[in-house]
């Protein structure tokens, strides 16, 4: 992504803020002006006061110095504060556009994304974006006004000497321009070992059990300690070019200033300039000079950030993969079937997962799936809520196409448990409540009961207002998977997807669980994937897919006799 694309892109975040940021730059421009003021006042200084003694100008200057700085005060703190201001809003506005972008993709992908990648994008790059627009570009903009005017000043003083000054500035300009190159490829390297960091530090954060039931803390800490030593020699390397830039400068400034020296003074004794105008130039050219090497200084923080707004915007620019069609509709509430009819699906193009499934499930039925793993159970009922979307065939929700309808509307329509129980570290009433945030106690409560959640939650430290930690942390697997049943029960929703809720419990929180789920199920049409088949021995109907393909369906004791693959499914867990 080139640069006039990025800034293209950047000025349609900021133009929002355009009054803002014009009063801000009339701000610079007389925060400029107050400094070559600064520079001119030099040569009234020397030649009224000390060289001709002039009373007058010894009573008038202090009080112009005086009124000079406390206006410039002024000017400085307006251009800076809008400028945070402007700045920091551009970060907000970023961050949540990125997160609002993120949650519209599909499932696929987040399981091509790490987390600690998207971490990285969210917190580390926008914030060497904020540092570019806030301070870095905040610097040139003022840097660039007040050069100008300075220059101005140093060319109406003797123009002679100031066309020094511009042979100068080339050769100056070279290495801001090197060096740039050289800090956007190492800030876009940087950030993706940032990005490694984030993803080491949430996998074994998260998966912290793990790593100390198989005694692996010191393999990850020398896994994390590479990872660290890795973008430590980048930052010293990008480090080694920031501390080159400015004696590489200050060298520069200093033959500019030897050269004006020598023409100024030869000026100053052949009597065709006084010593103060050939002071006040040097101060103005100094002066001048300055901003000059305050770019060099944030050339790093504006080729960082450049470097961050294009992986930004690579994350911004990916499409979701799922979507409303333009003139998608609002799906009824649900009264009569779900059809699937010819439906085929692979994932990247590979062998298909599911073959031609036919399948019509009438209201308030509670379909069973079962299968060997691998078979497609989960691609199926992944599809009826489109995280995944169908490539051929249909799915049709009382004889309208899920991919008619609006994915809100769809969604709304079913509740999901799954083997993951998926727990916010928050109040135990907001996680039940999750579907609806305004539902009052008493409908959290009746949730909780019917999910037999309501007296372990009761015994809690603050019972409903209690913080269950991350993930649920603080909860039993039983206890964790009552509070999402409850969740499901409180949303209400007349179609249900019970992805093997009960497979990871033991037997006594089976038991407890098994009897929410029955609550839960009741007047809905349910998808239920079992692993453990005694827990759908009273399914309406059980269906096996073995390859992707619907081998056999019908109730418990009429597989059992067909003498099939649920049989042996079945003789294999419990013969």
């Amino acid at each position: 992504m080139t640069n006039k694309v990025i800034f293209s892109r950047l000025y349609k975040v900021i133009s929002p803020y355009q009054a803002k940021l014009l009063i801000a730059m009339l701000a610079m421009i007389c925060v400029a002006c107050f400094t070559g003021a600064q520079a001119w006042l030099v040569k009234d200084l020397l030649d009224k006061i000390f060289m001709e003694k002039n009373i007058f100008f010894l009573k008038l200057i202090p009080l112009v110095v005086i009124l000079i700085f406390f206006l410039k005060g002024i000017a400085y703190y307006l251009y800076s504060i809008l400028l945070e201001q402007v700045g920091q809003s551009i970060i907000r506005d970023f961050r949540t556009q990125i997160f609002n972008h993120i949650h519209k993709q599909s499932l696929s992908f987040f399981n091509m994304m790490p987390t600690g990648t998207l971490m990285s994008r969210i917190i580390s790059d926008v914030a060497l974006l904020q540092q570019a627009v806030s301070n870095a570009l905040v610097g040139v903009v003022r840097d660039f006004f007040q050069v100008i005017i300075l220059l101005g000043v140093v060319f109406y003083m003797n123009w002679r000497l100031a066309m020094v000054a511009f042979i100068v500035l080339p050769v100056a300009a070279f290495p801001i321009v090197r060096f740039g190159r050289l800090f956007r490829k190492l800030s876009t390297s940087t950030q993706e070992e940032v990005a490694n960091v984030s993803n080491i530090l949430h996998e074994t954060i998260t998966g912290a059990r793990i790593v100390k039931a198989f005694t692996k803390e010191e393999y990850e800490g020398l896994r994390f300690s590479g990872q660290v030593k890795r973008l430590f020699g980048l930052t010293m390397k990008d480090a080694k070019y920031r501390c080159l830039q400015h004696p590489l400068m200050e060298f520069i400034g200093g033959v500019a200033i030897a050269l004006i020296i020598w023409f100024g003074g030869n000026d100053v004794i052949n009597g065709t300039a006084t010593p103060g105008t050939f002071f006040a130039f040097l101060t103005a050219l100094i002066a001048a000079y300055e901003p000059v090497k305050g770019v060099t200084r944030i050339n790093s923080t504006i080729q960082q950030g450049l470097a961050a707004a294009t992986r930004i915007f690579a994350i911004l620019d990916i499409e979701p993969e799922i979507c409303d069609k333009k003139d998608a509709v609002v799906l009824p509430p649900f009264t009569t079937s779900i059809e699937f009819k010819n439906l085929t699906y692979s994932y990247d193009d590979e062998a298909a997962v599911l073959t031609d499934i036919n399948l019509t499930v009438p209201s308030g039925e509670a379909l069973a799936i079962v299968g060997p793993s691998g078979g497609g159970k989960t691609t199926l009922t992944n599809l009826i809520p489109r995280f995944l979307d169908l490539k051929e065939g249909s799915i049709l929700i009382d004889g309208i196409d899920i991919r008619e309808v609006t994915l809100a509307s769809l969604r709304n329509q079913i509740a999901i448990v799954t083997q993951q129980t998926i727990l916010f570290n928050d109040t135990v009433r907001n996680n039940i409540a999750y579907s609806d945030q305004q539902a009052p106690l008493s409908t959290v409560q009746e949730a909780a009961r019917a999910a037999y959640a309501y007296d372990f939650i009761q015994s809690l430290p603050n019972g409903f207002d209690t913080i269950i930690g991350e993930g649920g942390a603080r909860l039993s697997g039983g206890e964790r998977q009552r509070i999402s049943i409850a969740r499901a029960i409180l949303k209400n929703a007349p179609i249900l997807i019970l992805d093997e809720a009960t497979s990871a419990l033991d037997t006594e929180s089976e038991r407890e669980v098994q009897k929410a789920l029955e609550n839960l199920m009741k007047n809905r049409t349910t998808f239920v994937i079992a692993h453990r088949l005694s827990t759908i021995k009273n399914a309406s109907r059980i269906i096996v897919i073995k390859d992707g393909v619907i081998v056999e369906q019908g109730p418990h004791e009429t597989l059992i006799d067909r003498k099939g693959e649920y049989e042996l499914l079945y003789n294999m867990q419990y013969k």
